[in-house]
């Protein structure tokens, strides 16, 4: 069941961090989907190396938004060059 909220809360939060970066017509469900369960991860990997920690499925979004953003923010500087 925690894997079903964790795909949920995942793609919620690939969503939105791809609308906050503006490549949502870029991708689709099943990639906002994956880049918000590695944001997930890359967000509860970098956040408590600088303190910062969120708890429940709450905490797991603004933790997997946070990841999204910064992996989006990544694949945009390898593919043009900038950050939007």
């Amino acid at each position: 069941m925690n894997f079903i909220i964790m795909l949920i809360v995942g793609g919620i939060a690939g969503w939105l961090a791809s609308m906050l970066m503006r490549t949502n017509g870029q991708q689709g469900i099943i990639l906002n989907i994956v880049v918000g369960i590695i944001g997930g991860f890359l967000g509860g990997w970098l956040l408590p190396m600088v303190g910062l920690s969120f708890g429940g499925w709450i905490g797991y979004l603004i933790t997997a938004l946070i990841g999204a953003v910064i992996l989006l923010a990544i694949v945009n500087l390898f593919r043009r060059g900038s950050v939007r």
